[in-house]
């Protein structure tokens, strides 16, 4: 039975590499996103591995907190590198909001890896390895002197002996040094820009002049290890400080970073997910397709002996195959995919370009597990009614499907779509706890079990479009009509995949239409300045920039805003925000309730928390709260608690003299402008512009500018959410491709016996154009109604979150809709011109 499986298998190498596309498609998604998250942790395991010395002095805490700013005495230097088995101490200065500018005025970076600021110093990094290498010209020796990574200096179009135009969040907004030297780091940078001054003008920008430091390396003699090392170093310590070895200060940083870059994964899994559940269907159905055209040979089998497991296990064989090419080719296209990602990351800024792909043995056996497990699953049903149907019954011309079969799939995806519905129902109705894990199990539902109903759901609507091919076509519309009825399990399988892919592009159009008209609607009622200047790519800015807004002529007032990440009690990563109770309510909207009589109660060394981040931390008001700013605790007061706007610059507020008292950045998040009254708006708009226009960084807007800006993320997001769905869409095309290739082989006695009655091959291919595009207007209908419902009930769930207008797209809608009719009219060419091409009288003799 092996041997004969695998020549059936040889047989049809077309029709089942067609099915394997899905999963090749499905396994590409699981192998690129494992590969492209293993090469982006390995490239940052490099840089962590040379950034840090043998021995690591802090602020303590300051380890938990991305960029923290907090800092070390200069004289603690000289004192460490005195400890016994020290061969030398060094203070080190980081920035990571200091930003190269091309001489076109054009930003590098900023959208991904940082820009970073460091001071030069002659200390290894750990294990005697270095961490910058020069090459070319000299590192800085005196102030206005840089030396630039050397990809950035290309990058800017810079040279040796060039000024170099530089934007900081520091003291100064804007810096022209001269850029004397180029280097690139022992590990990969990933598209960080690296800016090296000198230690004494580091100081001046980013630690207003004082003689500290962010770290202190302290480099080990020879003979002497890091523990050893760290061990003598923690009597000299002051209190607030900590020492920890290089190798754990890296391993704290990787892990991290990977915590970060779960997401990345996580989002690339998810998709993966719904392209095998779309292929899921296809294999389903070709299978299904090859057992009912393979009756007779399979029942010859049974006939000389075969028995039933024997007849199944042989179309599990093919599956096998199939699902082992699969997860090859698929593996092999992840291959191609973590490239393609790589690019897309790089056009942002976070360039692996330098770093080789990272293929680990569990992404190997991802790729298999899923890519054999996904295709046997798919094809035990069709491989188990192949052994049980019984040989006199398979030897017949006219096999049918069981009703018992059909009834069976539409009770159980009626139970699903009722438990779904239910589901929907009470996460938007019941007020049951966390809902919108109940709209999300009740999407599922409801999406399975209509996929399972689609026979008997579908069948009006293809009535519908029949009596109007009836009207257009005649004939030929009514053959294509009865094609689609003829097997309606199959159609609707075939036009299920599709309409998967149709379902979650539509309920992200309306969920992502809905949120730009939420947020602009949030912005419009809450947006009470004329102007608010920010930094464009989510840094902070220099809080110079303040200090010359507030002498625009016409300028009435400015109300500052900082905010960072702070550890809260036990989260390490919070967000604390810091505003002046005196004015932030008069240019924005702190809560939904009186903003004034909340802010009056923010006062020095306490805090106002949101209603659920109260809830969350398990504090009342009145009662004490842990804050750590750069690693300095301090008790804050809780004051008071809100019922958050959508416009909260964070769930934890503090006023900027608390921010200012216990080591808050001194940068500025945003700057909101009130104009005088009787003032022109618009020459003050012209100033503000005029301060701003050498920094790339920082953007001025007014309400229906910063409207725009905050939806542009959302545009980015479902761009990248459409393009990885078009690839659902792409496997249902190519499932239409395989089911109608199948149904011209299936009936080509029935063409012969056609075109011998005179049916010409122009009316052969428009019958079978007709019956693609019926399955394809099937699949997008059932998905647009079905996006509509689902998007308006996430709309719904998320209501309480600003998520408060809703909005449906209808033109974009109705867009996807004459795509998926071009979609059939595609998918038919190929079955087509195929079916045209046979000759009439072997077409006849064909059993």
């Amino acid at each position: 039975m092996l041997s004969a499986s695998l020549k059936s298998l040889l047989g049809r190498k077309l029709r089942l590499l067609m099915s394997a596309i899905a999963v090749i498609l499905g396994v590409a998604f699981v192998a690129g996103s494992f590969i492209f998250t293993d090469t982006l942790a390995k490239s940052f395991d490099g840089i962590m591995s040379s950034s840090v010395g043998d021995v690591v002095v802090r602020p303590a805490g300051s380890g938990d907190t991305y960029g923290s700013r907090a800092t070390l005495p200069g004289d603690l230097v000289a004192k460490l590198a005195t400890a016994e088995g020290a061969a030398r101490a060094d203070g080190n200065v980081t920035d990571y909001t200091t930003f190269v500018v091309t001489k076109q005025g054009k930003l590098i970076g900023g959208q991904g890896a940082p820009g970073m600021g460091v001071n030069y110093t002659a200390g290894p990094a750990a294990n005697d390895t270095s961490m910058f290498r020069l090459t070319s010209g000299s590192w800085p020796a005196k102030d206005g002197e840089i030396t630039l990574d050397a990809r950035t200096a290309k990058t800017g179009g810079y040279a040796v002996g060039d000024t170099v135009k530089i934007v900081t969040a520091g003291s100064q907004a804007q810096v022209s040094p001269k850029l004397v030297g180029t280097m690139e780091m022992s590990g990969s940078l990933v598209g960080a820009s690296v800016t090296v001054w000198t230690t004494h003008q580091a100081q001046q920008l980013y630690l207003g002049g004082k003689n500290v430091f962010n770290d202190i390396w302290v480099t080990r003699d020879k003979g002497t290890s890091q523990d050893q090392l760290k061990a003598a170093v923690a009597p000299l310590l002051p209190a607030d400080t900590e020492a920890v070895t290089g190798d754990a200060a890296a391993a704290q940083a990787q892990t991290q970073i990977q915590d970060s870059m779960k997401f990345i994964t996580y989002f690339l899994l998810i998709f993966a997910a719904i392209a095998l559940v779309v292929g899921t269907f296809i294999i389903v159905n070709t299978f299904s397709i090859l057992v009912a055209q393979r009756m007779k040979e399979l029942a010859l089998y049974r006939a000389i002996g075969a028995s039933a497991k024997q007849v199944s296990r042989s179309v599990l064989v093919e599956a096998f195959v199939v699902g082992l090419i699969g997860a090859t080719v698929g593996l092999a296209v992840g291959l191609v995919l973590a490239i393609a990602i790589k690019a897309l990351f790089a056009a942002i800024g976070l360039d692996l370009s330098g770093a080789s792909l990272v293929v680990a043995p569990r992404t190997i056996l991802a790729s298999y597990l899923v890519g054999i497990l996904v295709t046997l699953l798919a094809a035990y049903l069709p491989a188990r009614k192949a052994g049980t149907v019984p040989p006199v019954a398979a030897m017949r011309d006219d096999v049918t499907l069981a009703e018992s079969s059909m009834h069976r799939r539409v009770l159980v995806g009626t139970t699903l779509t009722i438990a779904g519905a239910v589901a929907l129902a009470l996460g938007l109705f019941a007020g049951v706890p966390k809902p919108i894990i109940w709209v999300g199990v009740g999407i599922l539902g409801v999406l399975l079990g209509v996929a399972g109903t689609s026979p008997m759901v579908g069948k009006p609507l293809i009535l519908g479009i029949g009596s109007i091919y009836r009207r257009l076509f005649g004939a030929v519309g009514v053959m294509a009509e009865e094609n689609a009825l003829r097997n309606p399990r199959r159609t609707a399988a075939t036009a299920s995949a599709l309409m998967i892919g149709v379902t979650l592009v539509s309920m992200m159009s309306v969920f992502g239409s809905s949120a730009k008209q939420s947020l602009k609607g949030e912005i419009e009622k809450n947006f009470k300045a004329d102007y608010l200047i920010s930094n464009s790519i989510g840094n902070d800015f220099s809080p110079s920039i303040a200090t010359e807004v507030a002498k625009v002529p016409g300028v009435a007032s400015i109300s500052t805003v900082r905010w960072g990440q702070a550890k809260v009690k036990d989260d390490d990563r919070a967000w604390v925000a810091a505003v002046d109770p005196a004015s932030y309510g008069t240019v924005s909207t702190l809560s939904k309730t009186d903003d004034q009589a909340l802010l009056a109660k923010l006062t020095d060394n306490t805090v106002i928390l949101s209603a659920d981040k109260a809830k969350e931390y398990g504090v009342a008001v009145g009662s004490t709260l842990p804050i750590s700013l750069q690693g300095k605790t301090f008790d804050a007061k809780v004051a008071a608690t809100f019922d958050a706007a959508s416009t909260s610059p964070s769930d934890t507020v503090v006023s900027l003299a608390t921010w200012a008292a216990h080591g808050g950045t001194p940068s500025d998040s945003q700057v909101y402008v009130t104009t005088a009254a009787g003032a022109d708006k618009a020459a003050v708009g012209a100033a503000l512009d005029k301060i701003t226009a050498g920094l790339p960084t920082v953007s001025v807007k007014d309400i229906a500018g910063y409207a725009a800006e905050q939806s542009k993320p959302i545009d980015q997001m479902l761009a990248i959410i459409y393009a990885l769905l078009g690839l659902a869409v792409v496997i249902a095309f190519l499932g239409i491709i395989n089911t109608l290739a199948l149904s011209v082989i299936e009936r080509t006695r029935e063409i012969g016996l056609l075109r011998a009655v005179g049916l010409s091959r122009r009316q052969l291919r428009s019958v079978l154009r007709l019956e693609s595009i019926v399955i394809a207007i099937l699949g997008a209908v059932l998905g647009i109604v079905l996006g509509v419902i689902f998007g308006i009930a996430v709309q719904r769930a998320l209501s309480d979150q600003g998520f408060t207008a809703l909005s449906v797209p209808w033109g974009q809608l109705l867009a996807f809709l004459v795509l998926a009719g071009l979609v059939g009219v595609l998918a038919a060419v190929w079955p087509g011109r195929r079916a045209a091409k046979m000759q009439i009288l072997d077409a006849i003799a064909a059993e």
